[in-house]
């Protein structure tokens, strides 16, 4: 480890706690704010030019924009058309009437493992919240827990879409990983699945109940307002019919599965592929699911088109404060990447004799951490580990991969985008915030490498 190593990781911590310290300090700058002034630092700090330092905080800003944040928006105003029509609210009194608050994390948990199948934490997640936010409000005026029901509520729901997202291809990834190391992408996915519901189980439905007691948080009345409101403005139309309220619901990840299912099945260049992967895409499924909830549960039911546009637009407006932060997320990341934090990580992890899947855990879990970026992690690791297993060493390549995308999961914190989407999505402070996003990722990654370690001792699936 050279002086150079030293410095640069000595530069990300102290970067990461001057970020705390103007947040939740008595500066309390806006994230946005804090992240742009820590972003400056860290890269003049790390030795980058001036000109270079604003040059990897515009790209990072606006790549993260380009990638979550139509998402985002597009998700808000999904959401918005739901709860408008009460399609949330049917499906939330149907959940409720037919699970037990005992069991509604699991409920909870089941719709979010599935919805995260074929899509990204972030776009699963705000798929999600117009139903995490009707069935914790219905709870919450009934008083049946103590402590926040967003949290009893969401920390399941968040907990299985991160689960998903790390270990389970077609997420990119574990296909990232997967190529690198020439694994089998079948017995990837199928190790990753039963991986991730002890995970599932462990980081949402019961640390959700350990820790939902000690917590007051509720989301801001405007995003209640946007994705849980009683529905208005259908005059005496009744709700659309639960068949087309789930279609509207899920079309989004249905597109997304499709085109997952279509890159297992069908060649490069296929005529298939080539078109389930334009819908398949995330913005252009969230487009869709848009487009299909307002012709049919608007348009055709005889909704106003000027209403239907005031109040696509409010749906904008509810997270413009999300998608800024989210933003300078993106840059605080591309800043610690461009500065070559993450080849620090590597010399440093060169030091030391683990197994291979110990060692692909942590190098994944320490890029991750140190530059906010799990792809960052994911690549990292796969490219360091790549040769082990090309030279024929004794690994199962397929569980290596899984490993490296455990690690890619862990101490999610202020420099990842997700951790400010649920940050201020359900309105948390910054301890609040790392009591639960945090935290929860921290569970699944752990125990998805000790399910590593656990099959490791199996005959290999293939």
């Amino acid at each position: 480890m050279t002086p150079v190593d030293i410095q640069l990781l000595a530069t990300a911590a102290g970067g990461v706690l001057l970020l705390v310290v103007l947040i939740v300090s008595r500066i309390r700058l806006h994230p946005l704010l804090a992240l742009l002034i820590t972003s400056l630092g860290v890269g003049i700090a790390a030795g980058m030019p001036t000109g270079a330092v604003l040059k990897s905080i515009e790209t990072g800003a606006g790549h993260t924009l380009g990638a979550v944040g139509l998402v985002v928006a597009l998700g808000a105003m999904l959401g918005k058309i739901l709860a408008d029509a009460g399609v949330t609210e049917g499906i939330s009194e149907l959940i409720l009437s037919r699970t037990s608050v005992r069991l509604l994390p699991w409920a909870m948990a089941g719709a979010a493992f599935v919805i995260g199948i074929p899509m990204f934490f972030e776009v699963g997640l705000v798929v999600l919240l117009p139903l995490v936010f009707s069935v914790a409000r219905k709870l919450e005026a009934s008083s049946a827990i103590r402590g926040s029901a967003y949290v009893y509520v969401g920390v399941p729901v968040i907990a299985a879409l991160a689960s998903m997202h790390g270990m389970v291809p077609p997420h990119p990834g574990p296909l990232t990983s997967i190529a690198a190391l020439n694994a089998n992408v079948g017995a990837t996915m199928l190790y990753g699945f039963i991986a991730a519901i002890p995970a599932i189980v462990l980081g949402g439905p019961f640390y959700g109940a350990l820790v939902a007691p000690r917590m007051s948080v509720r989301p801001d009345r405007t995003l209640l307002d946007e994705f849980a409101a009683k529905p208005a403005g259908r005059g005496t139309a009744a709700a659309p019919g639960l068949g087309l309220g789930l279609l509207a619901t899920l079309l989004p990840a249905l597109l997304m599965l499709l085109n997952a299912l279509a890159e297992l099945a069908f060649s490069e260049g296929s005529a298939v592929l080539h078109l389930t992967s334009f819908v398949g895409n995330p913005v252009m499924a969230m487009l869709l699911g848009v487009l299909f909830a307002s012709v049919t549960l608007v348009l055709a039911r005889g909704g106003a088109s000027e209403a239907l546009r005031n109040s696509l637009s409010a749906s904008v407006k509810a997270v413009a404060n999300v998608l800024l932060i989210i933003a300078g997320g993106g840059a605080f990341q591309r800043v610690l990447t461009d500065a070559k934090v993450g080849d620090a990580i590597l010399h440093v992890s060169q030091q030391f004799s683990l197994s291979p899947l110990v060692l692909g855990w942590s190098i994944s879990m320490l890029l991750s951490v140190s530059t906010g970026s799990a792809t960052v992690g994911i690549v990292g690791a796969s490219g360091l580990l790549a040769p082990l297993v090309a030279s024929g060493a004794d690994v199962n390549a397929s569980l290596l991969a899984l490993s490296i995308g455990c690690g890619s999961l862990f101490f999610n914190y202020a420099n990842h985008a997700g951790f400010w989407l649920v940050k201020e999505s359900f309105g948390m402070s910054m301890g609040e915030a790392t009591a639960t996003i945090s935290v929860i990722q921290s569970i699944v990654s752990v125990v998805g490498l000790a399910m590593v370690l656990l099959m490791n001792l199996l005959p290999p699936l293939v």
